[in-house]
């Protein structure tokens, strides 16, 4: 799954309506994701820890835990990429997202489900990057 696939899922799945921590988001995302290739599930896992680890930076997560920064972080996802674009490009615009804990703590655990649909099987994955928050060492550098 390319970067395009990635956000263009994320579009897709997303409710016209209020959707608190992204719980429906995730379940639609889950569902698309089981009813794929294997290869879609391990494509999304890795565009998602792309996307959180390239968000995992000093001036976002600062006065956070580790947490939720993670799970803010996920919230900025979920809310798709123009909204994902603004915050790399002005950290101002994670403001809220901070401030008032907006958090998709449930993104994070879609790929995991659509792989333990398919196959049966718990999933002891790895990506490239980890979505752990401080983990992206150049993001908390001074």
């Amino acid at each position: 799954m390319n970067e395009d696939a990635f956000w263009q899922l994320i579009e897709d799945c997303r409710p016209t309506g209020p959707d608190p921590d992204a719980e429906l988001l995730a379940a639609t995302v889950t569902e698309r994701l089981a009813q794929s290739p294997l290869s879609l599930v391990i494509g999304f896992a890795e565009q998602l820890s792309w996307a959180l680890y390239r968000l995992d930076r000093k001036e976002y997560g600062h006065n956070l835990s580790d947490d939720a920064f993670l799970y803010t972080r996920a919230a900025v996802v979920a809310a798709g990429r123009t909204v994902f674009d603004s915050v790399l490009q002005d950290p101002a615009v994670f403001t809220p997202y901070a401030t008032d804990l907006i958090w998709a703590e449930r993104l994070l655990y879609t790929p995991d489900r659509a792989y333990k649909r398919i196959t049966g099987e718990e999933w002891d994955r790895e990506t490239r990057y980890s979505y752990e928050s401080c983990s992206n060492t150049q993001g908390w550098a001074d």
